[in-house]
């Protein structure tokens, strides 16, 4: 299912093998083009993660601190995560339509790796 977020605030569920407790983790979401365009260029850090949609590739140059980046399908499942440093442009991955970005080492701590379900609960509109 295909659903349209729109910028804001919410929580990445990460879930895990055999209906485990969903890991709650907090969630910036940048739909828009000025919100994903910026994304996190002039930060020092990330609460939590930042969600791209739509997205299938990032960049990290003018960034201050090195990310990690998981590329999502639309009913998003990992495809794959990488960590980036400053300076590096990410080639397009097939087949994703989300980009979730962290700081660098936080997503293997939440169990973000190939083949894993998130789920996002955005927070109502204030």
């Amino acid at each position: 299912m295909t659903r349209r977020w729109s910028d804001g605030r919410g929580r990445l569920l990460v879930h895990g093998p055999g209906g485990d407790v969903p890991v709650p983790v907090p969630l910036e979401l940048a739909t828009s083009w000025r919100a994903r365009t910026k994304g996190l260029l002039g930060r020092d850090t990330v609460d939590g993660a930042l969600l791209l949609s739509p997205a299938s590739s990032v960049h990290t140059f003018r960034m201050r601190f090195p990310i990690d980046v998981a590329h999502l399908d639309r009913h998003l499942r990992v495809l794959a995560v990488r960590t980036m440093r400053p300076g590096r442009l990410g080639l397009p991955r097939l087949r994703a339509r989300h980009v979730l970005e962290a700081s660098a080492g936080v997503m293997a701590e939440w169990g973000v790796r190939p083949g894993v379900r998130l789920s996002i609960e955005q927070d109502p509109a204030e």
